[in-house]
């Protein structure tokens, strides 16, 4: 069976030394001596998993909301040349939502 990083971290540890026990690798000999946190990446690494954790951002087009963001700063940079403090602030406030929307969607 396949694993994701995932899947293993949140099995117990007598769960990962069975796992472990039954690949029959030479890189896993003595586990059953050690803690969850040394067995999970000794795992990863003879499953071929990598191990660490990723973070999948769901119902946005981050590409899409970056590139507004970049015209946004167009916008700012002209505003502040025409001295437009309305356009200006308006724009800003625009950037900021963005980018903590981008923020929000990583947790």
């Amino acid at each position: 069976m396949t694993y994701t990083y995932e899947q293993l971290s949140k099995m117990t540890v007598s769960r990962l030394r069975e796992i472990g026990h039954a690949l029959n690798h030479p890189d896993l000999e003595g586990i059953a001596n050690l803690h969850k946190e040394k067995l999970l990446p000794l795992l990863c690494g003879v499953l071929g998993i990598d191990a660490r954790e990723h973070h999948e951002i769901v119902g946005i087009d981050k590409a899409a909301i970056k590139q507004k963001i970049r015209a946004l700063k167009k916008e700012r940079s002209s505003a502040l040349e025409a001295k437009d403090r309305v356009k200006l602030a308006e724009v800003r406030e625009n950037i900021h939502k963005l980018k903590r929307l981008l923020r929000k969607s990583l947790i």
